[in-house]
């Protein structure tokens, strides 16, 4: 996740391809299951979410991916592209748009605090210094934040209850594995800028904690 630099691409194919096995999967055997009306909207979030992601992955942010990172990844992907999928086969349509809000929300707040980041740490002469600007001024997490906030508004598009579970584990994950892991890189990384930053921001959601 941190501190990875060289070239990964083996690692990087091996989500793909697993995304697109997914996809298979849903073709095949999920989405003829679901109405018409619950099919279009699943294949349209899919269709963002793997555009989207493979973006940030391949062009916008070709950083290094671990081997590791890389299974946790497609095993997340598993979680979005298939079980999400087969809960709404018994969901219902009562909370759509509001997923739909809380969907497109988080997918800006992941995109553009990444995007917004990216000129300054491919600029040679911030080499070593840490970006506290753009989004990340309302949180140091603020990526995460809208991780769990895309994945929140798929939930609520299923429509079914136990959706809700993956987006509370992903919380815990980023809560109790991630956050704590990136911290301590970081503090590593960057020493007392990282800690005077930490002090003065919120940690994952703005305004909050």
């Amino acid at each position: 996740m941190y501190g990875i630099h060289k070239k990964t691409m083996s690692a990087k194919i091996f989500i793909l391809v697993a995304q697109i096995i997914y996809i298979i999967i849903d073709y095949l055997f999920v989405f003829p299951k679901l109405t018409n009306f619950v099919s279009i909207n699943m294949q349209i979030l899919i269709a963002i979410i793997f555009i989207r992601l493979n973006c940030m992955m391949f062009i916008w942010l070709p950083r290094g991916i671990s081997w590791k990172e890389a299974l946790g990844n497609s095993s997340a992907f598993a979680l979005y592209y298939l079980i999400f999928q087969i809960l709404a086969i018994w969901g219902s349509t009562r909370l759509i748009w509001s997923g739909w809000i809380l969907f497109i929300l988080g997918s800006l707040v992941n995109s553009i605090s990444e995007l917004l980041r990216k000129p300054f740490k491919d600029n040679p002469d911030n080499k070593g210094k840490l970006y506290t600007g753009g989004l990340f001024k309302y949180a140091v997490h603020i990526n995460y934040f809208g991780d769990v906030l895309w994945v929140l508004g798929f939930a609520l598009v299923t429509g079914n209850l136990w959706s809700l579970l993956i987006p509370l584990m992903l919380l815990c994950t980023f809560i109790f594995s991630y956050i704590p892991t990136a911290d301590k890189y970081l503090e590593g990384h960057y020493g007392q800028a990282f800690i005077d930053y930490k002090q003065k921001t919120k940690s994952l959601i703005p305004f909050i904690w």
